[in-house]
């Protein structure tokens, strides 16, 4: 690579540091230091909260969304195979078993876990 080349790459390198930096700074300097009491208050779709407003959730439900999280994620990787099938050799073919393979064991070892089912 030419010296005219790495330019570029320094100009990437500054532009991404510069480019998050600048909200964060100007924020900093341009937001208001004394806070409102009125706009410190828990507020939640348009109704004023009753009682306690920390509820603490039980973990079943990360779990149960992280394997929601991924099992989709895994479809997005499917779907673009499923749709060049007939274009792809029998290569492709393995790969994808090998990886619906891989699935099925993460989801056996989960199961196993007893992380999916729910106890009081």
């Amino acid at each position: 690579m030419t010296v005219n080349e790495w330019i570029f790459v320094g100009l990437f390198l500054a532009l991404a540091w510069l480019l998050p930096a600048t909200p964060i700074i100007l924020a900093k300097f341009l937001a208001p230091k004394r806070p409102n009491p009125i706009k410190q208050q828990v507020y939640e779709c348009g109704v004023e909260t009753t009682g306690n407003t920390w509820v603490q959730f039980r973990a079943q439900y990360y779990i149960y969304a992280l394997v929601f999280l991924l099992f989709d994620v895994e479809i997005v990787f499917l779907f673009p195979w499923a749709l060049a099938y007939n274009k792809l050799g029998l290569f492709a073919l393995f790969e994808v078993v090998v990886f619906i393979v891989l699935l099925v064991v993460a989801l056996l070892y989960t199961w196993r876990k007893r992380a999916l089912e729910w106890s009081s």
